[in-house]
């Protein structure tokens, strides 16, 4: 699949100089995101640092066997924890934030504990990057921030505004805050790819909705576009991939075309479909070749100098049903056989 990684490499040059030679902190290190991460920022580029701030010690452990890189620090810590966050920071460059709890259904049965690390751990990051000096921070959002209906994604828009907000504390600080927002994640934990695998050798295949469409992106696309976000970050952007939509059914259809398809319902806090860019948003955001920007809809803003890109058309809607560009058969087979 190359709907995003040819845009990748046409940066990559540019984007090495940015990270040689800086100190990276990533959150949520061990996690799906975070492991890849890691893979690609020690194989192709040269960073003074990266330190992984996590709270799963077993699995840094793991990570430390396996890459046995010396440019490699490990950091046992929760981003609830402000000192440790600010200790973890101390002459760092980069801030990656990755950690939080992700799974809808969590989320919605422990409402405290999601607003804890999603909203709580979102203003600590802010609140210790200021304090420390570093200069570009960047946060991993979700298609569900937009028109969220479940904790999980509320919490995901409260952690960008948060974010975007976080560039008018910086009064003449060299520090910059931005969002990355982008779809389901081929591969990340809770992925409906290995889901599907396993239930098709029972048989049956349980699909909440036959309508259901999903925006997709791999986890190492996710990880470029991450990189390339940081590159261009000028402070308050949130910026969205294009990527391709692809139907449940079809995927299901796919993977085991034998098998029973039972249709349950949605579950608690589901979309039918996904939006990436809400036509509120719209309005104050641009089109470029690969990507959008959502710019902040403030008129005090202090990085409003122009930053390129395409206004969009009236009404525009960003939302996997209505999407242009959509995975071909071939496309999914290759997510079937990756996952």
């Amino acid at each position: 699949m190359k709907f995003v990684l040819g845009a990748c490499r046409l940066f990559v040059k540019k984007i090495k100089i940015m990270l040689n030679n800086k100190k990276i902190l990533l959150t949520g290190g061990v996690g799906s995101f975070g492991s890849k991460f890691v893979e690609i920022v020690l194989k192709n580029y040269n960073p003074a640092v990266l330190r992984v701030f996590d709270n799963n010690e077993y699995k840094e452990v793991e990570m430390e066997r396996k890459f046995k890189d010396e440019r490699l620090r490990f950091f046992i810590g929760d981003i609830r924890d402000f000192d440790r966050l600010k200790m973890a920071m101390r002459g760092v460059d980069i801030v990656v934030h990755a950690a939080a709890l992700k799974h809808i259904t969590v989320c919605e049965y422990n409402p405290i504990e999601a607003i804890k690390t999603n909203i709580d751990g979102a203003i600590n990051i802010v609140k210790a990057a200021l304090s420390e000096g570093v200069e570009r921070v960047i946060a991993l959002s979700t298609d569900k921030a937009a028109y969220p209906v479940n904790l999980y994604g509320a919490s995901k828009m409260v952690m960008e505004k948060i974010f975007i907000q976080g560039n008018t504390y910086s009064a003449k600080q060299n520090i910059r805050f931005s969002c990355t927002r982008y779809g389901n994640v081929v591969g990340s934990s809770g992925s409906v790819v290995p889901l599907f695998k396993e239930q098709a050798k029972t048989g049956k295949i349980t699909i909440t909705d036959e309508n259901m469409t999903r925006f997709w992106i791999t986890l190492e696309q996710g990880v470029e576009f991450v990189i390339k976000s940081i590159e261009r970050m000028e402070g308050g952007e949130i910026f969205v991939p294009k990527i391709p939509s692809m139907k449940i059914m079809d995927l299901a259809n796919l993977i085991a075309p034998k098998a029973k398809k039972e249709i349950i319902g949605k579950r608690p806090g589901e979309k039918l479909h996904e939006v990436l860019i809400t036509k509120e948003e719209s309005t104050h955001a641009k089109e470029h070749d690969n990507y959008y920007t959502i710019e902040p809809d403030f008129p005090f803003w202090p990085y409003n100098e122009d930053r390129g890109g395409r206004e969009l058309s009236e009404g525009f809607f960003y939302s996997s049903d209505t999407n242009t560009q959509w995975l071909k058969e071939e496309d999914l087979g290759e997510i079937i056989t990756n996952s």
